[in-house]
């Protein structure tokens, strides 16, 4: 094994545990030990910083802190657990956990099909053990991994995650450690992959005591969330050390499947060797080692190729991005949305672009940025690039909080639902998604600082400025606009709500069997036709796959040009079978290399040629 975990407490057995925390600034450090004895016990620093001693009559379950130069007390920078909340002390863990996953081997890249969730209002309970009576029905769904948002303690019991302050401490009002071991143990005997969402541009400003230790912050760069964590400066090997220990962590004591790197745009960075590339390294080699498939995603709006580039060209060599122009293309086609960053988008020619190349702006003019954007991307495979209709943030930080069905028909749902699962990249769906929760995702925090509440409400009022939505949002220290965010399930089995989920299913199958066909593998050919708003999407292979998306609001008869040869209907969105008004193309079509073809509003029509024309 090459890297290892070596910070915070570790229980060795027989009441004996050994500390270590990273404090350069202090010449004295101890560990109070509050239970089940109170104590001070000392460590010994050694040239690089590190306090570190063994001690014994330490059981599972012992309450300490770490007490700087006899003066200020302060929780493990690296806690597994805070039983009390962000200002409590940390706990002693006995990390072992009866795993019945040895089997487990994950999905391949390609075969991702991604379902993010947050547990706090996945289910009314809010927990990870609460989340395993759903995994079957998921599964059916055709879902292969599913995405976490983050779990690291943050203060009190009801936040989006992007505000933790322990990273390596499991929130507790989730079920702590013991629960997500339990989720995780269930989702892998069920054949499904975990992603866990990591947070390392930032930490939360409430019970955030890492100043105190070390210089974990620097002034020289700031994100939009406060101080910047330290990357390049002095001292910051160590930091760059806890955070990469910390992915290492998720992987290892939590057996997780890949990492998911929450804005990588706001990781700033200057250095020759960039955290990014040296975490992205690491993790790999030592996967590698474990005879394990980890997969590295991050997001971010850069539309930077370098990501996604070997070491060796220059890059960080992350497995996946998010892509954003492929979800604003989408969405301003469907809703003719057009303020803040939607003002660069909204023609079906972009939707094209995202298709055949992945980024839409690859360097041209963005009105919206007033500069240059982006990088091309066209050379890189499909499944660098993670693609959605719907994600926490496309949602949460709209102003109310709406989904898109709460705004399109469900024909114009069907069609975004078709445009993502039938695309060369991997999917994501966000919770509720796929049967049209009718429940908002609003964003939502518990924190205790009066000042801070406020200042977080008048952050919320800003944000929106650049949308022109004049409306105060729901405040978000209010349980209320936490429970609103709840999934009704009760919806999806019965009515349209079953009727989508259906065809998500329905979807999802085709999606595997193009798949399996070789066909996702390779960018398609496209056609666009900006006037009718139709664009045509064509996957060479034998056999291939002709696909239109028809974003008109009116019924159209138009010309294709199609391989000559016998051609099989295999779905049209607007079936009756799905609720639609009927298909109005017959089961199979007979092409001479062109085709007259009949399509009715907000739809999809997949062909599939009898056999290679």
């Amino acid at each position: 094994m090459g890297f290892g975990l070596t910070l915070g407490a570790h229980y060795l057995g027989d009441e004996r545990c050994r500390f270590r925390v990273w404090a350069p600034y202090a010449g004295r450090v101890e560990v109070h030990i509050l239970s089940p004895e109170d104590r001070f016990v000392p460590l010994q620093k050694d040239p690089k910083g590190y306090h570190q001693g063994e001690a014994f009559g330490i059981p599972p379950g012992a309450l300490y802190r770490y007490r700087l130069d006899e003066k200020k007390e302060r929780p493990d920078p690296a806690s597994r657990c805070q039983p009390q909340g962000v200002h409590g002390p940390s706990q002693v863990l006995d990390p072992y956990f009866p795993w019945k996953d040895s089997a487990w081997s994950g999905p391949s890249l390609m075969d991702y099909i991604i379902y993010e969730l947050h547990v706090g209002t996945f289910s009314a309970e809010g927990t990870f053990e609460s989340v395993i009576p759903r995994l079957d029905s998921l599964k059916n769904l055709g879902i292969t991994a599913l995405e976490i948002m983050p779990v690291a303690q943050f203060p009190g019991t009801r936040n989006w995650g992007y505000d933790g302050v322990f990273p390596f401490a499991v929130q507790k009002s989730y079920g702590g450690p013991e629960g997500l071991k339990k989720m995780v143990n269930a989702c892998h005997q069920k054949d499904l992959a975990v992603i866990l969402d990591v947070v390392y541009n930032h930490l939360g400003p409430e019970g955030n005591h890492l100043e105190d230790f070390g210089c974990y912050f620097t002034s020289r760069y700031r994100t939009p969330w406060g101080k910047a964590l330290n990357y390049d400066g002095p001292y910051s090997d160590e930091v760059r050390r806890y955070f990469i220990e910390n992915a290492f962590f998720w992987i290892t004591e939590y057996h997780i499947d890949a990492l998911r790197l929450d804005a990588l745009h706001a990781i700033l960075d200057l250095s020759p060797y960039p955290f990014i590339t040296e975490l992205v390294e690491t993790l790999h080699k030592e996967a590698e080692q474990l005879g394990r498939k980890v997969f590295i995603m991050g997001e971010s709006d850069l539309n930077d190729v370098r990501l996604l580039r070997n070491r060796e060209s220059g890059g960080s060599d992350l497995d996946v991005v998010w892509n954003d122009d492929f979800h604003h293309a989408l969405h301003t086609v469907l809703t003719g949305e057009q303020t803040g960053y939607y003002q660069d988008f909204g023609r079906i020619e972009q939707l094209g672009k995202a298709f055949q190349e992945g980024f839409v702006y690859s360097g041209q003019f963005s009105p919206y940025r007033k500069r240059r954007h982006g990088s091309v991307s066209k050379e890189l495979p499909g499944c660098s690039f993670l693609v959605f209709s719907q994600n926490h943030d496309q949602i949460g930080n709209r102003l109310k909080g709406d989904r898109l069905s709460q705004g399109l028909s469900f024909e114009a749902l069907k069609l975004a639902a078709s445009t993502v699962l039938l695309s060369p990249y991997l999917p994501l769906l966000f919770m509720g998604e796929e049967y049209g929760e009718t429940a908002p995702f609003q964003y939502f925090v518990s924190h205790l600082d009066p000042a801070l509440i406020e200042a977080v409400r008048q952050g919320r009022r800003e944000e929106f400025a650049a949308f022109g939505w004049e409306e105060d949002p729901p405040d978000p220290q209010s349980e209320e606009t936490f429970i609103r965010s709840r999934l009704n399930w009760n919806l999806n089995s019965s009515g349209k709500y079953k009727i989508l989920r259906d065809f998500y299913q329905e979807l999802i199958r085709w999606r595997k069997e193009l798949i399996r066909k070789g066909l996702l593998n390779q960018r398609p050919q496209v056609e666009c036709h900006e006037d009718e708003k139709i664009l045509e999407v064509f996957y060479k292979g034998i056999p291939s796959a002709f696909l239109i998306f028809f974003f008109g609001k009116n019924s159209l008869t138009m010309n294709f040009l199609l391989p000559k040869g016998r051609w099989s209907k295999k779905m049209d969105s607007s079936e009756t079978a799905w609720e639609g008004v009927g298909s109005r193309i017959p089961n199979t079509l007979n092409s001479n290399g062109e085709i007259s073809i009949n399509l009715n509003p907000h739809s999809c029509l997949l062909l599939i040629p009898d056999k290679e024309n």
